[in-house]
């Protein structure tokens, strides 16, 4: 087995395929948390757009298959359904502060609808419809989200 044991091994420490889901959730989350780089505060939107773009981009490419089996079994586990939850709320959390500054502008409603479309937009399930549907390259797929974001968030400066 590539993890350096044996199938009987893990099922010794975990009593089924969902335990070990949660479990690998728990280690994934705990890791894209400690490695994702904060947002950039003071630099110009279209440094903090690059910014997040990278970030995201990064972890759809690494965590992007976990996530998918995450969502088609959060189903079977309050424990799995809540930590997808806390996952969710702590990636609007992030949006919300990279792009304070063009939220900011936008009366509430419209804010909301930003925020929402933003996170649509740089879902794992959006990077995977770039790279496995339609067959773009990374790099291909990043510059598609940074038009996209570019389009999206208002400017701050004057026009």
């Amino acid at each position: 087995m590539r993890a350096g044991c044996s199938v009987r091994s893990v099922f010794e420490r975990f009593p089924d395929l969902l335990n070990l889901q949660v479990a690998a959730t728990s280690h994934a989350m705990d890791q894209v948390a400690a490695l994702a780089p904060p947002p950039l505060l003071d630099a110009d939107r279209n440094a903090r757009i690059e910014h997040q773009v990278e970030m995201r981009a990064n972890l759809c490419e690494i965590w992007g298959r976990l996530w998918r089996s995450l969502l088609a079994n959060r189903g079977d586990s309050d424990e799995l359904r809540q930590k997808i939850s806390k996952f969710q709320e702590l990636r609007l959390s992030r949006l919300e502060i990279a792009f304070r500054p063009e939220l900011a502008i936008l009366p509430d409603a419209e804010r909301r609808q930003i925020l929402v479309a933003l996170a649509l937009l740089t879902d794992v399930s959006s990077w995977q419809f770039m790279r496995e549907f339609l067959g773009l390259s990374v790099g291909e797929a990043r510059a598609v989200w940074v038009g996209s974001l570019q389009r999206l968030l208002p400017s701050t400066s004057p026009a």
